[in-house]
């Protein structure tokens, strides 16, 4: 942090309550083992509990209910949830920072392109025919926004993006450095002559608005219509969206998730890293599913988790897998009664 807070101001904003010095100076954030003097730190995870007794953290984020096993020589700041509120202070913090404005003169910005007020374009930037770029829109380094699209107010694309031709971005859209919107999906017809043809991608990827994309992302152009991201989803890095894909609203997913072509993905669903999903298939709103999990067929009841390949419920899963860890003791068993019965025969 470049300003000074007193943790007092800090409680008020986040509607904490004070223990300990209400006036000491807040300058900088810090992990919690790795605190020091003037800075904010917070416990959420009580793995981490040990670190509060010895942490250097002038002040500490901590839930309503905690109770110190020792004596705390940082003061604290009660709140109902100590991780919202320690995320609520850095956005505010990051929002407080000061936004490039203008337009480096290595940038190549096609005549019909329209821009905003106060926008940023980096060096090296290309923007194509008829492109709209929003107020506050920041355009960095190397990256190239195609013919015909459209960003919205606040959004951010970071060094090395691509935006394919024709692609609709939203409000207060960030997408992270080397990730592609817009590029064709993975159509190729079947030949007699076993080549394989290429089908035109002819439509377009939509983002709505407050989306984040993480480093490295694919999200492909729908074959015809459109790829849409819903408001609110939350990519992780390395992830691959196939075409005529639909992730619902506040969907967020871990990195190295992979879904293939014309899936729909309801709202409020979460993927943990390596998730796979199948083409054509629909996942009921609220899904969850635990990393590594394998979908190869319709999720269709609401608000469950799933997980193993082919995912099913956890609970019937973790029965599942139980059972398969004891195979090998099982299979002697069955071999031991086997011969057992032998034996009787001969007898």
């Amino acid at each position: 942090m470049t300003m000074k807070f007193t943790a007092k101001e800090i409680a008020q904003y986040v509607n904490g309550d004070i223990e300990g010095d209400p006036g000491i100076i807040i300058n900088s954030v810090a992990r919690i083992e790795e605190g020091h003097e003037g800075a904010l730190s917070f416990l959420s995870n009580m793995s981490y509990e040990k670190y509060i007794y010895t942490t250097g953290s002038s002040a500490v984020i901590v839930n309503r209910d905690f109770k110190p096993s020792s004596p705390v020589s940082a003061t604290l700041i009660r709140v109902d949830n100590s991780y919202e509120a320690f995320a609520t202070l850095l956005t505010v913090y990051e929002q407080s920072l000061p936004r490039k404005k203008g337009i480096h003169p290595t940038a190549v910005i096609e005549e019909s392109a329209t821009l905003g007020k106060d926008v940023f374009i980096g060096p090296m930037v290309y923007i194509g025919e008829n492109v709209i770029l929003g107020d506050r829109c920041s355009v960095y380094t190397h990256a190239r926004i195609g013919d015909n699209c459209t960003l919205g107010e606040d959004t951010m694309i970071y060094p090395g993006v691509t935006v394919y031709h024709e692609c609709i971005i939203g409000n207060n859209c960030t997408i992270h450095a080397g990730s592609v919107i817009g590029s064709d999906g993975f159509g190729f017809a079947p030949q007699t002559d076993d080549n394989y043809k290429k089908i035109p991608q002819i439509g377009n990827a939509i983002l709505e608005d407050n989306v984040e994309i993480g480093a490295n992302v694919v999200v492909d152009r729908a074959t015809m219509g459109s790829t849409i991201i819903r408001r609110g989803v939350k990519l992780d890095n390395l992830i691959q969206i196939g075409h005529n894909v639909e992730v619902g609203e506040n969907t967020v997913m871990a990195g190295q998730t992979g879904v293939a072509g014309s899936t729909k993905i309801g709202k409020n669903c979460m993927f943990g890293g390596q998730v796979g999903i199948t083409g054509h298939v629909r996942i009921a709103e609220g899904t969850k599913a635990a990393a590594q999990s394998g979908i190869n067929s319709h999720v269709l009841k609401s608000n469950i988790t799933v997980y193993g390949t082919p995912a099913f419920e956890y609970r019937k899963a973790q029965l599942s897998y139980i059972i398969f860890r004891k195979l090998p003791e099982l299979k002697q068993k069955v071999e031991l009664l086997e011969e057992e019965i032998r034996k009787i025969k001969n007898r």
